[in-house]
């Protein structure tokens, strides 16, 4: 059936309902958050800048709750296949949005972390594939950075009005960080970089140092001299401290695993992870280091100077070796994808110092290859053990193969082909899954990078611990990178980062450790049912050849496809 001009919707059959549904979503959601398309690899939208006000969201939110309306009235049993699978997969990205403006946990989150505002934009206009997009979207976008920073400050002193305080140690974070930027050569500006040698060089320089850089010092000062005073002490570092924090952060944790999943469940799941883990490090370590004591070989891991590396160069070579070794492994494991290529990026001096370890950006526009943005800055704080596993997780097989397999189904919608960051539990899970099946595939160059394994477990189980202990307990931004330090080797510079992105991003933290958890139970019960029948190159398929899937879904594909076999 082809629509004609003036068809209302209902007249549509429900398959078409239900795709231009996804086309609205998929069209409104990069439209509020342009950024956010941008590093998914979106193209059409690098000339536009988020509009972070309250108003904004406001705004969406009605969008979203008409698309949901909508969607709801579209029959779930009159579609098959991947229609049923699209229907599921778009209400629970609605329902996520919707929840997450209602709550509005990011108004007053202040921080230096990845989601900062000041990070989302630097991010986004590093990420943005000028050669692709274009020069005039690329100053489009400056010229709007400005606006973007006065409406983010007037956001959070909004919130704070209303009784809902930043944390005092994330607001001098944030303000630490921008003096390094405004310090910073205006000639040099990192957001200059993708014009350097173009004609529109000068342009640009002059929309950073007459807009961007004032506005950058208008949202420092903003957050120095009118939200520093009355910011919560670190003792009350949680959101259920802030007024409406608490069922803020109940659904956050459903946002970011599923639903129905309570803060207590996870916190007590994070603490039996936690202690099978100190097991598992001590059997590690009487075979590599003598060792016994899990507090002990945590210790000789942290402490070991032999065990850091030299130079930036020489983790940048262990890396790319890593991956080397996974392209060549993959093909026993995964069916021969036509993906684009993963690349290894030094992330900008200026992000690094409160930045994660790596982070990865889809491909983009234009053939642009994936890329795995790694944290070089002091590599002799930084454990030689550590990054394959993080590579596994980062590229290949990992969120590479997961996210750039996505950008190729093209018989999916578009939203389906990319929206990764909206269901971390599914990306994220199978990221940490990757680190474990890095085992199984030999692609760990020792006994020794094993612990790197070990040690991003540890990591992602104490998330459990410490992000419910902040948000739904009431811990201390102390006691938790107390439990951090106690109970995972990582050194005290990404101790302070970790617990201020928990801080600064509640909930998201729990997803990994719940996601691994969920793929693999999938693999256990379909290894139980299906015996020698099993085809591991098949259930990897199945975990990442539908784009990424709320929890419930994923259960049921999996399930479907046991059967059919």
């Amino acid at each position: 059936m082809t629509d004609q001009p003036g068809d209302s919707p209902t007249a549509r059959s429900p398959r078409d309902e239900l795709a231009a549904l996804g086309d609205e979503f998929f069209a409104a959601r990069n439209a509020h958050d342009p950024f956010t398309a941008t590093l998914s690899g979106t193209e059409g939208h690098a000339h536009e800048v988020p509009d972070p006000s309250r108003a904004a969201a406001l705004r969406h939110r009605e969008v979203l709750r008409g698309l949901g309306t909508r969607l709801a009235a579209v029959p779930l049993d009159a579609l098959t296949g991947e229609d049923r699978i699209t229907h599921r997969v778009l209400e629970r990205l609605i329902a996520n949005g919707i929840g997450e403006i209602t709550h509005g946990l990011a108004e007053f989150s202040v921080s230096a972390t990845i989601v900062a505002p000041q990070n989302s934009a630097f991010g986004a206009l590093a990420m943005t594939a000028v050669d692709h997009e274009g020069t005039d979207a690329y100053l489009e976008r400056l010229a709007g950075l400005p606006g973007y920073f006065d409406a983010a400050l007037r956001r959070a002193l909004d919130a704070a009005a209303e009784g809902r305080h930043p944390l005092r140690s994330g607001v001098d974070a944030a303000v630490t960080q921008l003096d390094t930027y405004l310090a910073g050569d205006p000639a040099e500006d990192q957001m200059l970089k993708p014009l350097r040698g173009r004609p529109e060089f000068e342009r640009a320089r002059t929309v950073v140092r007459d807009g961007v850089r004032p506005a950058v010092a208008r949202y420092r000062a903003g957050l120095a001299q009118r939200l520093a005073a009355d910011a919560r002490p670190d003792s009350a570092a949680g959101v259920c401290h802030v007024p409406g924090g608490a069922e803020g952060y109940a659904d956050a944790v459903a946002r970011f695993t599923r639903p129905g999943l309570d803060p207590q469940e996870v916190h007590r799941i994070g603490l039996e992870t936690v202690a099978a883990l100190r097991e598992e490090f001590a059997e590690l370590g009487g075979k590599v280091l003598g060792i016994t004591s899990p507090d002990a070989v945590l210790t000789a891991l942290r402490e070991d100077r032999s065990l850091r590396f030299g130079s930036a160069a020489e983790l940048i070579a262990l890396v790319d070796g890593a991956l080397e070794r996974a392209r060549r492994a993959s093909a026993d494991w995964f069916r021969p994808y036509p993906i684009a290529d993963c690349v290894t990026r030094e992330i900008d001096p200026v992000e690094a110092e409160t930045a994660p370890l790596a982070y990865y950006q889809p491909p983009g526009p234009g053939g642009l290859p994936g890329t795995h943005w790694i944290n070089t800055l002091h590599p002799e704080t930084r454990f030689t053990y550590e990054y394959e596993a993080i590579a596994f997780h980062e590229s290949i097989p990992g969120h590479h193969f997961q996210i750039a397999l996505a950008h190729t189904l093209h018989h999916l919608p578009r939203f389906r082909q990319r929206s990764t960051a909206a269901l971390t539990a599914h990306v994220e899970g199978w990221g940490l899954y990757t680190e474990r099946l890095a085992d199984e595939m030999g692609l760990y160059s020792s006994d020794l990078s094993r612990f790197g394994m070990l040690s991003m477990d540890a990591l992602r189980a104490v998330r459990l611990v410490v992000d419910t202990g902040l948000h739904h307990y009431g811990w201390s931004r102390e006691r938790a990178m107390a439990y951090l330090r106690e109970n995972t080797a990582t050194q005290e510079s990404n101790v302070r980062n970790e617990i201020d992105r928990y801080i600064a991003w509640p909930g998201q933290a729990t997803a990994y450790m719940i996601g691994r958890r969920e793929l693999v139970r999938h693999r256990e019960r379909a290894q139980a049912a299906l015996g020698a029948r099993f085809d591991v190159r098949e259930f990897h398929h199945e975990l990442i050849g539908h784009g990424s899937l709320p929890l419930a879904v994923l259960d049921e594909v999996v399930t479907d496809w046991i059967a059919a076999r």
